[in-house]
């Protein structure tokens, strides 16, 4: 080693040197193993004194295990290549926790290779939180963006955690031992176990950090304010009435003591530590607060507070201003504006909430935005008996989202439904991904607000409402079951928490009203149901008994999947007693039965099965204000089931695609706010991918069109240049099936007329075949959609097209093209020729893998596509490019 220069002289030479500009994209917070997060981004020659601050903190063991040496000191040359780096060829990312770096990654290309040595280190006191992964894999997604295919690492035998970090990553490893050292190698590509790995390892950190908000051992409740009109007084009553089982510490900076808890005039004060810190003080103070709270080492923020994103720019800038410096030290933000948190696990019963009534224990977790609708959910979730194992109110959104609720509740053991009350999305790109893999084994079921018209300013990802049909299409390919209101989201949830999901669409009805019976099987009909049965009427006279008898008649019946009971009790009759026939006919049934009984004072929302004190438990009967409601809620649990039970598919790229080229191709042309590619740029991007556009030629003169047909071969269609002409079949924008050269000089001469330009396009005729529209669909908020439907007039006037988010598997492609109300056309309807859906299948999966490679795609057209019996052809297509709207779902692991 060379001997060491002073630290104060090396960091002030390094600083000298000015900064090349670094990738801004790269900068990510991110959430580490243990749920806490932190701030990555690369290396700048400003960080010198904060990497000579860190290289000090590494034990010995750990400096030998990462340089081979001792290298107590770094030298003044060490010290200049660590931090001036080129963010191409030497790059080096740093995470940070507060103002110290915690770990450090770098990798350098070898001399003229697509190939560069990595490394990283992380200071003694992390190690163990999953650092080390989180940087191979920013790196990794860094060298690919900088055309590097593969890394060499060379790592000491003994070494065993930073061997475990390569072998763990999902990347294909090869291993040869050189003496006391491991030579490893592995290419960059994000191969699908790499990022079933690098999803798995989100999902658990995530699912970590909510955690840390649910499940503190202690509580700060900083303004809790001896005044009961205060929200501070009101969240401390909570925390005491609810039996929060951890310490509760009121702070308050002149109250010795609020509700007889002992007062602290800061968190600061508080002699033992604080887990969680409940913020209901003026706006003004939370900075304050917030620099209290950093100090202390709370580990999550539950903002009460208003003022914040909702009151315009600077009370955005001031909630943007907070969660960046939470994140940047390790804490996660629920609000600001929140109603505040509740786990009702009798190992933690915590209400650090504004809501004063609760709802019992239960499985159910929800998730919602606004604060004065959270309190009316949680008191209609009490009125109807419908238990929660948590809640979350999340205000603004700032940070904490219904993704990360989602995350938590995939694997939390006491959460088997999930209810959502949607505003805005947060990602809505991971919104889709991470609920369709719950909805795969817990039901999600939703409401989304703002159908027509835009969030408030600070909630929304943009100021314009979210596209229906994009919502739409999200929830139905995620198996989001979505309601239309409270209500209905009670209605539905009473069903899945309680009853088995019906194992098929056959619906049985048994009751003592043939009104109702009729009515009941009229909406059964109407939402696609089937009748397993003509509706059985008991009679107005009928006892418990016959109705006991009745439903386990039709639950017996193989025939019936499901079951629906109508009560209308008589005058002299106590309906209380039928319930109870009903609650013993169906104990232990594995089919759903949901139930109204009308006009019946005394029969709950649910009748109970099994311990009565203990609330509604599994297999308690749900009971709705009418037959409508029931059978509506059933049919959302049939439909549910019917996605579950469909194979997900397979995420796969077809063979002929090559995403590289695509994505260099859009590079090149580098384009601007909004760049319309020519034909011939829309073809060879489309070619990428391996879509081939019906050859064509531009011609300026009938004799140029003869010739051109003549060159191309076989039928002609020729089309004006105009693309605004060229669907206009009233117009005459295009001429098909032109074999005789009279005939192409006429449809040339017709066209310049009718366009005004001498520039006309002549084409190769595709196979006869029935003409479709595919689409890449620009959305606000969800980015990408791919649109499928039939082309013609008609399908523009009723808009029928069906939409799927990217990326689309191979069962999302064929249910896409089958999924407009024209498909059946595409079929053989009433004895037509059928068309090749495999092949519109293929065409769409492609069209879908360009959509989700090169986000600049805002708006891709193929129409008209011929689905032919044999082969679907492209013959036209419009590109336009532009910035990716919104944040993205792919790459290396990040909070968005």
């Amino acid at each position: 080693m060379t001997e060491t220069a002073d630290p104060d002289a090396i960091t002030a030479e390094v600083r000298a040197v000015p900064d090349a500009p670094y990738p801004a994209h790269w900068e990510a917070d991110v959430v580490a193993s243990d749920g806490a997060t932190a701030h990555l981004r690369p290396i700048s020659t400003e960080d010198a004194d904060a990497v000579v601050a860190f290289h000090a903190q590494l034990s010995d063991r750990t400096r030998y295990f990462r340089y081979f040496s001792p290298y107590p000191q770094i030298p003044e040359r060490d010290l200049k290549n660590f931090v001036e780096v080129d963010h191409h060829d030497r790059v080096a990312l740093v995470l940070w926790l507060g103002r110290e770096i915690i770990a450090i990654g770098r990798y350098v290309r070898l001399a003229e290779s697509p190939a560069a040595e990595v490394a990283f280190v992380v200071r003694d006191d992390h190690q163990g939180r999953g650092l080390g992964s989180i940087l191979l894999e920013h790196l990794a997604a860094a060298a690919r963006e900088c055309g590097l295919t593969r890394f060499v690492a060379e790592v000491l035998t003994e070494n065993h955690q930073m061997v475990r970090v390569f072998r763990e990553a999902g990347f294909e490893v090869s291993r040869a031992l050189e003496g006391s050292t491991l030579h490893l190698e592995f290419d960059v590509a994000s191969t699908s176990r790499a990022r079933e790995v690098q999803l798995s390892r989100e999902q658990r950190a995530e699912a970590r950090s909510v955690a840390n908000v649910l499940t503190p051992r202690s509580v700060a409740v900083v303004g809790a304010s001896p005044d009961r009109t205060k929200i501070g007084h009101v969240v401390l009553a909570n925390l005491l009435r609810g039996g929060f089982t951890g310490p509760v510490y009121p702070v308050h900076p002149e109250a010795r003591s609020v509700r007889g808890v002992r007062a602290y005039p800061s968190v600061t004060d508080i002699p033992d530590d604080v887990d969680l810190a409940v913020l209901a003080v003026p706006p003004d103070e939370v900075p304050g607060v917030f620099d209290a709270c950093l100090s202390k080492g709370v580990r999550a923020l539950v903002v009460i507070t208003s003022g914040f994103g909702e009151k315009g720019p600077t009370g955005l800038a001031a909630q943007r201003g907070l969660v960046t410096d939470a994140r940047a030290n390790g804490m996660r933000v629920v609000g600001p504006s929140a109603l505040g948190v509740v786990n009702l696990d009798a190992k933690v019963s915590l209400n650090a909430s504004l809501a004063p009534h609760l709802p019992p224990p239960g499985r159910v977790g929800f998730f919602c935005q606004s604060g004065a609708l959270g309190i009316q959910i949680l008191a209609a979730a009490a009125e109807r008996r419908l238990g929660l194992s948590s809640f979350v109110s999340a205000g603004n959104r700032a940070d904490l989202s219904g993704n990360d609720l989602m995350q938590y509740w995939d694997t939390d053991p006491d959460t088997d439904v999930v209810l959502l009350y949607l505003e805005t999305f947060g990602n809505p790109r991971k919104f889709a991904r991470v609920a369709r893999r719950l909805a795969r084994q817990k039901p999600v079921v939703a409401v989304k607000s703002g159908r027509h018209v835009a969030a408030a300013p600070g909630l929304a990802a943009s100021g314009q409402p979210i596209d229906e049909a994009a919502v739409a299409a999200v929830f139905d390919q995620s198996g989001v079951i979505r309601v239309d209101s409270v209500d209905e989201l009670f209605d539905a949830a009473q069903l899945l928490a309680h009853q088995p999901l019906p194992p098929g669409p056959r619906v049985g009805i048994v009751g003592n009203s043939t009104a109702l019976g009729i009515l009941a099987a009229d909406v059964v009909l109407a939402q696609g149901l089937f009748l397993a049965r003509d509706p059985v009427d008991l009679g107005t006279s009928a006892g418990a008994e016959e109705l006991h008898a009745a439903v386990a008649d039709l639950l017996a019946d193989d025939q019936c999947d499901s079951l629906v009971v109508v009560f209308v009790p008589a005058v002299t009759t106590d309906p209380t007693d039928h319930a109870r026939a009903l609650a013993d006919a169906v104990r232990g049934a594995e089919k759903p039965v949901v139930s109204t009984f009308l006009a019946s004072e005394g029969v709950p929302e649910v009748l109970t099965v099994g311990d009565g004190d203990a609330g509604p438990q599994r297999g308690s009967i749900p009971s709705y204000p009418s037959p409508e409601r029931a059978v509506l809620a059933l049919s959302r649990a049939v439909r549910y089931t019917q996605w579950r039970s469909r194979p997900v598919g397979d995420f796969v790229v077809p063979e002929g695609v090559d995403v590289d080229a695509a994505r260099a191709l859009v590079d090149d042309i580098a384009p601007a706010p909004r760049t319309v590619l020519s034909d011939e740029q829309a073809d060879a991007l489309l070619r990428c991918v391996g879509v081939v556009v019906a050859p064509f030629r531009r011609v300026h003169s009938a004799d140029d069109a003869v010739a051109a047909a003549r060159e191309l071969g076989g039928a002609a269609v020729l089309k004006t240049a105009d693309r605004r002409w060229r669907h206009r079949t009233d117009l005459r924008g295009v001429h098909v099936g032109l074999t005789e050269s009279s005939a192409i000089a006429s449809a040339y001469d017709q066209l310049v007329e009718l366009s005004g330009s001498d520039e006309v396009y002549v084409q190769v005729q595709a196979p006869p075949g029935i003409p479709c529209v595919i689409e890449i669909r620009d959305d606000p908020s969800f980015g990408s959609l791919v649109s499928f439907g039939l082309a013609g007039v008609v399908g523009e006037l009723l808009g029928d097209r069906a939409y799927r988010a990217t990326p689309l598997s191979t069962m999302d492609a064929a249910t896409l093209v089958r999924a407009p109300r024209a498909a059946p056309l595409l079929d053989g309807y009433r004895g037509a020729r059928r068309a090749d859906l495999p092949a519109l299948e293929d065409l769409v999966l492609r069209i879908g893998v360009l959509a989700d490679a090169v986000p600049e795609i805002r708006s891709l057209v193929l129409d008209p596509v011929l689905a032919a019996d044999r082969g679907a052809h492209a013959t036209g297509v419009t590109v336009t490019l532009g910035p990716p709207p919104g944040p993205r779902d792919g790459g290396p692991r990040r909070l968005r």
